[in-house]
């Protein structure tokens, strides 16, 4: 991902797992089309750890009842097998199709253009990239791609939630459904409910999750503790998941319950955020922190490894 990688190759000959560097770097497009494609990929593995998450984190809001009837979730592995013996395996992928849709969308420009954005902030002369413009980048591309994929996000959540009611009182009977019924009855500014959570969110997950694999990436190679191949990228990502986890779990939780929220239920994030404070505390910003991270440390490992395998691919393919 990095063009430091070329670098230190020839530095530190061993073995090569996975396709070489190429000598030439990937275009901006290569990129972006890889960046999406490793996002779908790493979507399609993990997508049950973040069903799984969603289900965690919306338990307990007030608007659902607290009956004895209500299906209570206990754990990653607790939340799977429940909802396998209650609603069936199909369930862990509620909403895959919102969620592929958006990964193409949304990776392909907080990932896809990282590095193109981050020159943009480098001085003209600068040997590489300093701290200030990797997370000035992250930010900004995490803000843009949320923007452009937020529609695609809430119907995500709203669909992976629709699970946890009754059959009776599901909300959607499909992707389609959803981004229909979400439109007509809460406006076209509904397709785009917690835009400012999500924003803030992924500015944090790109600045824990981009940054920290751009800067520790860069570091191994430096250092020439590891070559730029995939043992080095499966290991930076799992860092950069659990970074990106721990940092931004507050605002998921946040964001989640705010999309899931029917009309009228919180005045704005704010009030979501007291209620959540009130009702359960500071532990309640880290509801479903175990398959959170469960799922951003793999899906980070998973879209890594394939976007940079996806890279020199294209690349090869290319000459």
């Amino acid at each position: 991902m990095m063009s430091t990688a070329e670098l230190h190759l020839s530095a530190h000959p061993t073995t090569m797992v996975g396709l070489k560097p190429p000598e030439v770097p990937p275009t901006a497009a290569v990129k972006f089309f890889s960046a999406g494609t490793a996002g779908c990929t790493a979507d399609l593995v993990t997508f049950p750890l973040d069903t799984a998450k969603v289900q965690l984190q919306i338990q307990g809001e007030v608007r659902i009842p607290r009956g004895a009837g209500t299906v209570q979730y206990r754990g990653v592995l607790g939340t799977l097998s429940t909802m396998v013996r209650t609603e069936g395996p199909r369930s862990l992928y509620s909403g895959l199709a919102a969620g592929l849709q958006r990964q193409m969308s949304f990776a392909s420009i907080r990932i896809g253009l990282y590095d193109s954005v981050k020159q943009l902030y480098t001085p003209k002369g600068a040997e590489s990239a300093g701290l200030g413009a990797r997370v000035l980048a992250g930010c900004t591309t995490g803000a843009v791609a949320v923007t452009c994929a937020q529609p695609t996000d809430v119907v995500k959540v709203r669909f992976q939630a629709n699970g946890a009611l009754p059959a009776g009182a599901r909300r959607y009977s499909g992707t389609v459904d959803a981004y229909c019924t979400i439109a007509r009855e809460e406006g076209v500014r509904g397709l785009w409910r917690g835009t400012l959570p999500n924003i803030a969110r992924n500015a944090i997950i790109n600045c824990g999750e981009l940054v920290t694999y751009d800067l520790v990436k860069d570091a191994l190679l430096r250092a020439q503790l590891m070559t730029d191949n995939v043992p080095c990228h499966f290991v930076v990502a799992f860092g950069a998941g659990f970074c990106a986890t721990l940092v931004a779990s507050p605002v998921d939780v946040v964001k989640t319950r705010y999309m899931n929220a029917g009309p009228g239920q919180y005045r704005n994030v704010l009030s979501c955020l007291l209620a959540l404070l009130m009702q359960d505390g500071l532990a309640g910003f880290y509801k479903g922190f175990v398959p959170s991270f469960l799922r951003l440390g793999s899906w980070n490992i998973v879209m890594f490894v394939s976007y940079e395998q996806l890279q020199r691919a294209a690349v090869l393919a290319q000459s």
